[in-house]
């Protein structure tokens, strides 16, 4: 009779308390894991029930989790300039606690969101919307705040390391013994140095932690998450014409980061990541001694063809087949063959346990569930290959290996010259057709003076 009772208390338990029954869960294998970024919590969510369909075990943000600074409107002229050669103001600026507080409720509110909530482990780290102010970094003073209400909206434990600590970086460790899914999420913005400086992301504090957890129990499949990407590095193949972050701009950081990932001989390493409002997968061979999969989902509302009227879309599409990149995959199961995607998407990672050898499956899916980008391949592809090895130490051109910053000035430049070049064709064309307008005006006043 004890015995019934104390069952019963246990289902009841289980059943009210979806903590406890993440945390009863904690030594199932998981096999479906989503992660996402850039949600507005002002906009529409219709891509939750997508999500929810995909039934993952644990839901991962990975920041931008929602849009917490303000934005003041385009102006080149006026009293508030925020763009141009007279800009005396900045365009972003954050928002009160108050404020901050409110759209997470808003966020956490979402039908949808909450539904998700109610049957995945939902974890997360922050980029720099939440984390209050657009591309900042270590100098944001707001940041004390801001990290006690990202972690409030994580549910995160009164008692957790993550609320006495200066950053959110923490890890989980999913699974039972030879099916180990280990989870490290970056903080990418408390100790960031500023851009173009080439100093830290991470801050010693976080690299030492980073470093323990790499050289700590091995899992089969160690996913990293961080809300900028690691592998791709746009910036190099769109600058002048517009930047965005990413690890690839503090080179020395990416280097190290790929340093010890290899020193600690540690297998099955994959990167998700968001920020830039488009997904793609890529891949970088001459990190390790195996390949480095980098699967950016971004965004669940914010997205590059969203961001411009639908009959424009096309030609975002080609601007984004134009821009050299040397990184991203090429694959039969990628929409256009090019694994990139302007549309609102999430991050998806099945792993079939089951199979010999036990397979992963890497995946982007649009707002109806529907898989727009996928890579398929046994985990047994995430150790080291002699093969790979012999190819970081060639230096012909070679995908997936030799850099962007790397490729012939013609190529890299290759979408500027193009925006430049068009410009210039474009002003040419007008001045001469003013030039035979002109001449044409001036004969027939000559013809009209002689008659």
């Amino acid at each position: 009779m004890a015995a019934t009772f104390r069952l019963l208390i246990l289902v009841l338990v289980l059943v009210v308390c979806p903590s406890a029954r993440a945390a009863r869960d904690a030594d199932a294998a998981v096999s479906r894991i989503a992660f996402g970024s850039c949600a507005n919590q002002s906009a529409p969510q219709p891509i939750w029930d997508a999500v929810v369909a995909f039934d993952p075990q644990v839901f991962v943000w990975l920041g931008d989790n929602v849009y917490g600074d303000n934005k003041r409107p385009f102006r080149v002229f006026g009293k508030e300039r925020t763009v141009g050669p007279w800009k005396n103001v900045p365009r972003f600026y954050p928002s009160t606690e108050e404020e901050l507080r409110r759209r997470y409720q808003l966020a956490k509110a979402k039908p949808g969101y909450a539904s998700l909530r109610e049957r995945a482990q939902v974890i997360g780290t922050w980029d720099d919307h939440d984390y209050g102010l657009n591309d900042a970094g270590k100098e944001f003073s707001g940041k004390v705040f801001t990290q006690r209400l990202l972690l409030d909206f994580l549910d995160e434990a009164e008692d957790s390391k993550r609320r006495k600590q200066a950053g959110v970086y923490t890890s989980y460790m999913f699974g039972p013994e030879g099916k180990r899914v280990k989870v490290i999420l970056l903080d990418t913005r408390y100790h960031r140095d500023p851009l173009l400086s080439d100093g830290t992301i991470l801050g010693d504090p976080q690299w030492q932690w980073l470093e323990r957890e790499l050289h700590g129990p091995q899992s089969e499949i160690t996913v990293i998450g961080s809300s900028i990407q690691v592998v791709s590095n746009l910036s190099a193949t769109t600058g002048p014409l517009f930047y965005v972050e990413s690890w690839a701009r503090f080179p020395r950081e990416r280097e190290r980061l790929f340093r010890l990932i290899e020193s600690s001989k540690r297998n099955g390493v994959i990167f998700v990541s968001g920020d830039v409002h488009f997904g793609e997968i890529a891949r970088f061979d001459c990190g390790v001694q195996y390949p480095l999969y980098d699967v950016t989902s971004s965004g669940l509302t914010q997205s590059v063809d969203n961001s411009v009227p639908v009959v424009f879309q096309p030609i975002m599409r080609l601007l984004a087949v134009l821009t050299p990149t040397t990184m991203r995959v090429l694959n039969p199961n990628c929409l256009y063959k090019s694994c990139t995607t302007g549309q609102p998407n999430f991050g998806a990672i099945e792993i079939d346990w089951n199979a010999v050898p036990p397979r992963i499956k890497l995946e982007l899916r649009d707002v109806e569930g529907r898989s727009v980008h996928s890579v398929e391949f046994p985990i047994s592809e995430l150790q080291p290959s002699g093969a790979l090895a012999m190819k970081k130490q060639e230096h012909a051109f070679q995908r997936h290996c030799t850099l962007e910053t790397e490729l012939p000035w013609l190529t890299q430049y290759r979408l500027a010259l193009l925006f430049f070049g068009t410009i210039a064709v474009f002003i040419i064309a007008v001045v001469l057709l003013a030039i035979t307008c002109l001449s044409s005006i001036l004969m027939c006043s000559k013809k009209t003076k002689k008659e």
